[in-house]
């Protein structure tokens, strides 16, 4: 048997941009399937060579679920166009019909064929007789595809038609296709036997269809608020799973893969199931000797799971083929029954543990087990290990376990593991747990008069108060805290309290002086004790204040300052504190434009919060990115990282407001109705600095569509809310929409290219900002210029797309005496064929997928009356009636 070039099995994305295998669409012609494209593509190469004469068998195969029927259906949408398409389908019976999918077959190949084939599926002698009329057939006709459907279940009459008539299509302008299950070939299975007869005989093939990658699955879930990498762990990529999780909210096991699971079992002897049973407890790969004594059936009793494709045998022993799968398995097995054996495990990790004692499965079977004692041991134990690799996730998860039974210890040791879980779950970004644990914890350990640990409290959970958005209390608190600390002896503590005033001060900026003043205070401190880290990160915030307020001679030598401090905090191995102190300066360098260095900072710090799981980073560091994106050009790149950030389940709320207020911006420009849902959004948390970026572009969306009076009136709230400490950049950005809104500009700091604007040197300030890269902002600065000037404006603007400012630029040209002359197509529409805009084309894509409105409009941030507007103007522009004539209007019946 041959196989077909790598190529055509390697999974690519195919027909979409983006979605995954749609296994629940009525119409084939309106799924989308995503990494398709290898395995289509090589069925339609099959199909091309048995045109010209020279027949094939190909063997679709895959597992259970992964799609071969959606790829058969699409394979004879588009076979349909050149060739006549039967199918034949095989049953799942006990007995199954002899020669049953052939006869499904045989009505479209001829009375003689069908006649033949009847009397022989009650004759099984009589195969040769149909043999021949078979190929008297396929030898006339000009082109026939075949497809016989889940071949694993074919009677052994039917295998043998087909392994007769394979070694006979030479001259035959036939293409069989025959898909199969290859999670469920037993090895004496009649099918098993066919490969073995077909091996090595010309014009045979298999294709193999591949589970989804995790990009896939997360194009699949997008917009849908779950975890992208729970999801794809649970389901392992297989479509059915996959689709059936997301159909039922991410929420519990889908009632459909229950009854995909109970089918297999159904199957199965009761020693088989013992060990289902004893393996979903263990978990995958469960060890064969604990399966061996859990189950206490012999290990044969799992060949029947394995035929069945139920379980999957490594190295390590025993497992499910897919969590979900396990799960389901679980959900099967009675509550008193499934504690029983959670406690034999414990009990047999105990007395003979299998590679070791292993923490986090003691807490786990100890917990499953009601077992509180064992969970209070084991659990903090598991959860320092998972810390100490900074698996912060994994350690809150089991931290929470062991403070939902800690009831009964003494105060002490109840009141230090509420302590440790809400730190944990704070770094873990379960930040609205955290907070809730740490202001417990505080108040425990004020009651038993542990001003020390009172303090600590109270430092964690004001640095957990300003990602979520609550920065007035993070103040206060950590005043607190350091009122509680001061009194007492020196400690590390207390240096950690300083540390913290001095972040908040930074970040705040109104606190500069603060921030300053705790530095110094850390840094004299940290030398008492003997701390680097605290000292690294007070030098840090001493110099970043410089940078940003530039309030020296030297900015560049405070940068240098800032970079050092953050270096030798991360060559000392103190990660968290580097990783703030980057995320610090990549958000100072979006501010000021500065690519490279916001670059710099962006792949350090994905890095960093990558392999720490520090997730609140990550979330953060993706949304500065956006912006960064936003600046140079990339608008698209711009909204597709803010929308997975706020697509993204619990980023801080504090990360979603870079997000939302560029994708307002980026929509405003483009002159989309829905630019105010997300720009209003955006004001919803007052941190300091985003509030003053939302309401610059806030200004930039009000100056877009003509109203000067709005744009002046968003920039002087946001100056009002500025102080003499805040980056001169920021205060500069909201300046700028008072001068072109044509208001009085206030007095305020303004730096880099902006203050050039401000001051009427727009050639300067252009030339300027193009040597940032920031061509937009370059053209901004033109709009002030002369003619030349304005008609560079106007180029620029129609490049990005951004009409509603080149419209602007056209009405100043007009005032100047020139004509804008004829435009051509809309920006929006430019370079597509059916005039569409880019929003009614990206709609439409989704619309393909098969999502909903109101999943479209989770998906993309808008309301659904403004999906049922777009979805509207397209039907007009188009001229058809329906979605369903809308999509094949404009992606035919393949291209999406």
């Amino acid at each position: 048997m041959q196989v077909s070039h790598p190529a055509c099995t390697v999974a690519r994305t195919w027909c979409a941009p983006s979605g995954a295998v749609d296994v629940t669409s009525a119409d084939p012609g309106e799924q989308v399937l995503l990494e398709r494209e290898g395995v289509l593509g090589a069925l339609a190469d099959h199909l091309a060579r048995a045109d010209r004469g020279t027949g094939r068998l190909v063997f679709l195969h895959g597992e259970a679920g992964v799609g071969k029927t959606a790829v058969l259906d699409r394979f004879a949408l588009t076979a349909r166009t050149t060739a006549e398409v039967l199918t034949g389908w095989c049953d799942p019976l006990s007995t199954p019909r002899p020669l049953g999918p052939w006869l499904d077959v045989a009505p479209g190949l001829g009375g003689d064929v069908e006649r033949e084939m009847a009397r022989a599926s009650g004759s099984p002698g009589g195969l040769s007789h149909v043999l021949r009329l078979l190929r008297t057939e396929f030898e006339a006709r000009t082109s026939t595809v075949v497809v016989l459907e889940d071949l694993h279940w074919a009677d052994e009459a039917s295998l043998d038609l087909l392994c007769l008539l394979a070694r006979r299509l030479s001259r035959c302008r036939v293409l069989v296709v025959a898909s199969y299950r290859d999670d469920e070939i037993a090895p004496n299975r009649p099918l098993r036997v066919l490969f073995g007869h077909l091996a090595g005989v010309p014009g045979v093939y298999r294709e193999a269809i591949e589970l989804l990658s995790l990009p896939a699955v997360a194009r699949l879930a997008a917009g849908r608020g779950l975890d992208v990498d729970q999801l794809y762990q649970v389901t392992g990529g297989n479509p059915f799973y996959v689709t059936e999780v997301l159909a039922a909210g991410g929420a519990g096991i889908p009632e459909s893969v229950a009854d995909a699971v109970a089918a297999r079992l159904s199957r199965v002897s009761t020693a088989a199931r013992d060990v289902a049973e004893a393996v979903a407890i263990l978990g995958s790969p469960a060890p064969v000797p604990l399966v061996v004594r859990l189950s206490g059936q012999a290990l044969t009793a799992a060949d029947d799971l394995l035929s069945a494709g139920l379980l999957r045998a490594s190295a390590g022993g025993l497992g499910f083929r897919h969590e979900l799968a396990r799960r389901a398995m679980l959900d099967t097995i009675p509550h008193a029954r499934r504690a029983s054996l959670h406690a034999q495990v414990l009990e047999l990790l105990r007395t003979d543990p299998v590679g070791g004692e292993d923490s986090a499965v003691l807490a786990h079977h100890a917990a499953a087990a009601g077992d509180v004692g064992a969970v209070l041991v084991h659990a903090p134990a598991a959860a320092r290990m998972a810390a100490a690799v900074g698996a912060y996730r994994e350690a809150a998860a089991h931290l929470r376990r062991a403070v939902a039974v800690c009831s009964g210890l003494p105060p002490g040791q109840r009141h230090s593991l509420v302590e440790q879980f809400g730190q944990v779950a704070a770094v873990a970004n379960e930040l609205t747990d955290a907070a809730t644990a740490l202001r417990s914890a505080a108040e425990l350990r004020h009651a038993a008069g542990d001003r020390l640990r009172e303090g600590d409290d109270l430092r964690w959970l004001s640095y957990v108060l300003w990602p979520l958005g609550r920065c007035a209390e993070a103040v206060e608190i950590g005043d607190g805290a350091v009122r509680a600390l001061d009194d007492l002896p020196p400690s590390r503590e207390l240096a950690e309290a300083y540390v913290n005033m001095c972040r908040l001060g930074t970040l705040s900026q109104s606190g500069v002086a603060n921030a300053r003043r705790y530095a110094e205070r850390t840094i004299a401190l940290g030398r008492e004790l003997e701390d680097p880290e605290t000292v690294w990160e007070a030098r840090f915030h001493l110099a970043l204040t410089r940078f940003v307020c530039a309030e020296d001679g030297d900015p560049e030598a405070a940068w240098t300052e800032a970079e050092a401090a953050r270096d030798g905090a991360l060559h000392a191995g103190f990660v968290d504190a580097a990783a703030f102190m980057t995320m610090l300066m990549g958000m100072c360098s979006a501010w000021h434009r500065d690519h490279g260095r916001a670059d710099a900072a962006y792949d350090l710090l994905e890095r960093l919060s990558t392999d720490r799981d520090l997730l609140s980073f990550g979330a953060v560091n993706r949304a500065q990115h956006s912006y960064r994106l936003l600046q140079d050009g990339r608008w698209d790149e711009a909204a597709a990282t803010a929308a997975a950030v706020l697509d993204h389940p619990g980023p801080p709320p504090v990360a979603r407001v870079l997000p939302l207020a560029v994708l307002g911006l980026i929509r405003a420009r483009r002159g989309d109705p829905e630019a105010c849902e997300p720009l209003a959004e955006a004001l919803a948390v007052p941190e300091p600095n985003m509030t003053l970026l939302a309401r610059a572009f806030r200004a930039e969306a009000a100056w877009l569509e003509g109203d000067d009076e709005r744009a002046s009136a968003e920039a002087h709230q946001g100056l009002g809310a500025a102080t003499g400490h805040t980056d001169p950049w920021l205060t500069g950005e909201l300046a700028r929409w008072v001068f072109l809104s044509g208001g009085d500009v206030p007095a305020v700091r303004a730096a880099g290219p902006v203050a050039l604007e401000l001051a009427g040197e727009w050639r300067s300030a252009a030339q300027r900002w193009e040597e940032r890269g920031c061509p937009y902002d370059a053209a901004l600065a033109r709009l002030t210029g002369d003619v030349p000037a304005l008609l560079q404006a106007r180029q620029t603007f129609a490049a990005f797309g951004a009409h509603a400012a080149e419209r602007i630029a056209a009405a100043r040209l007009r005032a100047r005496g020139v004509r804008s002359g004829a435009r051509g197509p809309r920006a929006a529409t430019r370079g597509n064929p059916h005039g569409l805009t880019t929003r009614q084309l990206e709609i439409l894509r989704l619309v393909a997928e098969g999502l909903t409105g109101p999943q479209i409009a989770a998906r993309l941030h808008l309301s659904p009356k403004t999906v049922d507007h777009h979805v509207g103007a397209a039907l007009t522009v188009l001229g058809v009636h329906s979605r369903a004539d809308a999509v094949r209007a404009v992606f035919g019946g393949n291209d999406r």
